[in-house]
């Protein structure tokens, strides 16, 4: 058995490190140093907000220091790193400020929304009402007028923008005051995003009038996979006291160091990163649309994220695509969303995204023989092995 599991590690390492092309948007790669501190001895460690366990001195400064890092990185007055996943934030957040009842407004999952906010995800939970922002997915953003009269005429207490497919940044600050009106709590879930903001080139929701922030620290954002919330004072506080004992007990502490150094990472390098992200999805995108792929939003440039979003009118026909793909090693989900955020961490620009567009076209278009693109794969991934916008790498 441990052979076994060994072994099963070892074959998943040699493909998907050395032979496969990662284009999946909600995944990146950490530093050497981030994935060492995730094996450290913090991995069998607990602290507690009430000093119960002791020898825990350095964990807990740590902790502190993370939270610094991340109010400096995000701009914000507050920040918590327990959270276990972005899933976790989303909760803490309905857990402060939701009752029975209350009208959540958010992209629905129809338009790219997350579907774990939605009715059959968290808003079930906490028997919460939906309302879908109204959403043009011929510009892939919210409709800013028609959520105007919605917001004043069903007055939501909570209003929640991002999404999971996310090439714009959406109108938090044409939207805030009118939701400010009734009283609303305004949150941002920027699980996608949260990369190319620390990086200051998507958007600042904080600063444009979101309440909170909250999501995912793995996608654009290279750290471990895990939660994080930022927040103003008021919003912050009120977070902080519902998440121990009632959400999270033990935070894994390996987990919390590794996400500090990936945001001092990100403090010193993420500008840089942010902006070759971009790029890198704007040059994919517009080589793909130039080989008859169905590229999204042609008239508004594509995108401004790290998604380039194919519309395959569904999942259906998306696995399709997404089987062939793997068949030679290119690693894409089945909605057809292409990240650049891994790929560009390690190292690649706007050269490679030509490359992996033509290998694609050569996949899916010209169904050529698997093999041979599959060693050309191969080839690119091995000369962009090393990890990028890092001390150590």
């Amino acid at each position: 058995m441990i052979d076994d599991i060994l072994s099963l590690v070892e074959q998943h390492e040699e493909w998907r490190v050395k032979q496969c092309l990662n284009l999946i948007p909600s995944e990146n790669v950490m530093s050497s140093a981030v994935l060492q501190l995730l094996s450290s001895d913090l991995g069998h460690r607990y602290t507690a907000r009430n000093h119960f366990y002791m020898g825990t001195s350095f964990i807990d400064e740590i902790e502190c220091y993370g939270e610094e890092v991340a109010k400096e990185v995000f701009g914000a007055e507050t920040a918590d790193l327990r959270p276990l996943s972005g899933h976790v934030a989303d909760l803490v957040y309905l857990a402060s400020f939701a009752k029975p009842e209350d009208v959540l407004m958010c992209v629905s999952p129809e338009d790219g929304g997350y579907p774990g906010m939605w009715k059959n995800g968290l808003a079930g939970l906490f028997d919460l009402k939906t309302s879908p922002f109204p959403f043009s997915k011929h510009n892939m953003n919210i409709e800013i007028e028609q959520a105007k009269e919605i917001i004043r005429s069903i007055k939501p207490r909570l209003v929640v923008f991002g999404a999971s497919l996310i090439t714009f940044p959406h109108p938090i600050k044409e939207l805030v005051g009118v939701a400010n009106e009734y009283g609303a709590h305004i949150g941002y879930d920027g699980s996608h995003v949260m990369g190319l903001i620390a990086g200051n080139q998507f958007q600042h929701p904080l600063r444009e009038g979101a309440h909170t922030m909250f999501g995912s620290t793995h996608k654009t954002l290279f750290g471990p996979q895990g939660g994080i919330i930022l927040a103003d004072k008021e919003h912050g506080e009120i977070m902080k006291e519902k998440i121990y004992p009632t959400l999270v007990d033990n935070a894994h502490w390996n987990r919390i160091a590794a996400l500090t150094l990936a945001l001092a990472e990100t403090r010193n390098f993420g500008g840089a990163y942010a902006k070759q992200v971009i790029s890198n999805s704007k040059t994919l995108a517009e080589a793909l649309y130039d080989y008859g792929f169905p590229v999204v939003c042609q008239h508004l440039g594509f995108t401004e994220s790290h998604q380039v979003i194919l519309d395959y009118g569904g999942f259906e026909q998306g696995r399709v695509i997404a089987e062939r793909l793997q068949s030679v090693n290119i690693i894409v989900d089945c909605g057809v969303r292409i990240g650049t955020c891994e790929v560009t961490r390690r190292g690649m620009k706007d050269e490679e995204m030509l490359k992996i567009a033509e290998m694609v076209k050569r996949t899916i278009r010209d169904e050529e023989q698997p093999e041979k693109i599959k060693k050309d794969v191969a080839r690119l991934c091995a000369d962009f092995r090393k990890v990028e916008y890092c001390f150590d790498d």
